[in-house]
């Protein structure tokens, strides 16, 4: 609230010439522009105009040269994204076997503790139930 009312106080102690400046340097970027937005706005209307015949010719190559242009890229990109994904983790797996202690390896030791002590219960339960029964 405070910095609002500072900035206010600034704003109207500013000379009416930078007010003047900053108005005009405001009016000329958004009217240029919205002028260059028009002009291509205009110049991907008469594009499409021009490239619509050709396209209607040409459609029984292009879909499918398309489809088959997006599905090797998807393709190309899939292999990469999983290859990188493969080296990573085996990058991982290699430093916490040999003792450099990866980001997460504390996480995956402590499950390791948990689960093998839940293990040991288990079996000690079992082992006793077993022990009960046969006697």
């Amino acid at each position: 609230m405070a910095e609002h009312h500072v900035q206010s106080k600034l704003h109207q102690k500013q000379p009416l010439s930078h007010q003047v400046v900053k108005t005009a340097t405001a009016v000329t970027a958004g009217g240029s522009l919205l002028v260059l937005s028009g002009l291509t706005l205009a110049g991907t209307v008469i594009a499409l105009t021009i490239a619509t015949p050709l396209l209607v010719i040409f459609s029984p190559v292009l879909v499918p040269a398309v489809i088959t242009m997006f599905m090797l890229a998807s393709g190309f990109l899939a292999s990469g994204g999983f290859g990188v994904a493969a080296v990573s983790v085996l990058s991982w797996i290699y430093r916490y076997v040999t003792g450099r202690h990866p980001t997460g390896a504390d996480t995956i030791d402590t499950a390791r503790s948990k689960l093998g002590s839940k293990a040991r219960e288990m079996k000690d339960k079992a082992e006793q139930i077993g022990g009960v029964q046969s006697s």
